[in-house]
């Protein structure tokens, strides 16, 4: 970008000149700050990409090895003197003990696993604080009802917002993002 203060006849630009050599030098820092993320972003796609090319990649190899390494520990069991059936027999009952436990492991993490009570919760307060508001009338209705209408939905309203349990701190904040 070029440097205002030297551009000749600076003194005698006027404020408008000045506010649109500035609006387009900000323009231009915007457009350089846009290109720069862009490329950053960029640069991070390709690398995470990379990154989970490899990652496939080696859980391929990892497959690959276990009917490997099944075959190693039975030809191994048998060279230990136990009958071939019997080391691949062994071999297999390994596994699915291995399979067992983790699936033990499993069903008692998902078995901690609760819904989400704190959202049930703020659904149900907004749903009962919805139920005790009465639409505001339409536009025609309400030059007919004069202001004393207009004061009855909204006392109505701030009834149903005392009745309403108090909110926690996680459900207000989900409330105004909302």
């Amino acid at each position: 970008m070029s440097d205002p203060g030297n551009i000749a006849g600076n003194a005698d630009r006027s404020l408008g000149q000045l506010v649109a050599v500035a609006t387009a030098e900000m323009s231009a820092l915007v457009h350089d700050e846009i290109a720069l993320a862009k490329a950053e972003v960029r640069q991070d796609v390709k690398r995470g990409v990379t990154g989970s090319v490899v990652i496939i990649i080696a859980g391929v190899l990892f497959l690959f090895a276990i009917p490997v390494l099944s075959f190693a520990a039975a030809y191994g069991i048998h060279y230990l003197g136990l009958g071939l059936a019997w080391s691949f027999l062994v071999t297999g009952v390994g596994f699915m003990l291995l399979a067992a436990l983790l699936a033990l492991f499993a069903v008692a993490k998902l078995k901690k696993v609760k819904p989400p009570e704190k959202s049930i919760a703020s659904a149900k307060q907004t749903a009962a604080v919805l139920q005790g508001v009465k639409p505001h009338p339409r536009a025609a209705d309400a030059s007919t009802t004069g202001r004393a209408g207009a004061e009855i939905s909204s006392t109505r309203a701030d009834r149903a917002l005392e009745a309403a349990p108090e909110q926690d701190e996680a459900s207000a904040v989900a409330r105004s993002s909302a």
